[in-house]
């Protein structure tokens, strides 16, 4: 097996998620909506891939992340779409050391372009924490605006 290659295996399985996601994004807010969510995550080419839908029952809304990891760059790449635009975001790409994963990618919000990282930590065989931020500066400074914490269902 490559190192890394299973670096997912974690997240295959059933979750319920407590999310709570910034209001207004650049903009020096402190509102954050909190709201519930569950989470399916499946195991694809013997674990150096996995899919995940997330359903977001108070949203009306759901969300599927494909997460692929490159053989000959030992990274993963992670893709996500969502439910409310049908639209595949660009992915984040990076790798997990000493148990947190760290994934950048470029990406846009409100015409602009973005850097965005996501990042995976606190990670138990019943839960997790991921968070995601992004930076309008070329990544000198970040602005947290999604925490989930997972819990196994």
């Amino acid at each position: 097996m490559i190192a890394g290659m299973n670096d997912f295996d974690f997240i295959i399985g059933s979750w319920n998620v407590a999310n709570r996601r910034l209001r207004t994004l650049f903009a020096g807010s402190e509102e954050w909506d909190h709201f519930p969510s569950t989470v399916t995550s499946q195991s694809i080419f013997d674990g150096a891939g996995n899919t995940e839908e997330i359903v977001f029952p108070t949203l009306g809304s759901r969300g599927f992340s494909l997460r692929l990891f490159d053989v000959e760059r030992k990274e993963w790449s992670i893709h996500w779409a969502s439910s409310t635009t049908g639209l595949l975001y660009p992915p984040v790409v990076g790798t997990f050391t000493d148990g947190r994963g760290d994934f950048y990618g470029d990406d846009t919000h409100d015409g602009r372009p973005i850097k965005a990282h996501f990042i995976w930590s606190d990670i138990t065989s019943t839960s997790a924490r991921w968070e995601q931020e992004f930076s309008a500066d070329g990544g000198h400074t970040w602005e947290s605006n999604w925490v989930m914490e997972f819990s196994r269902a």
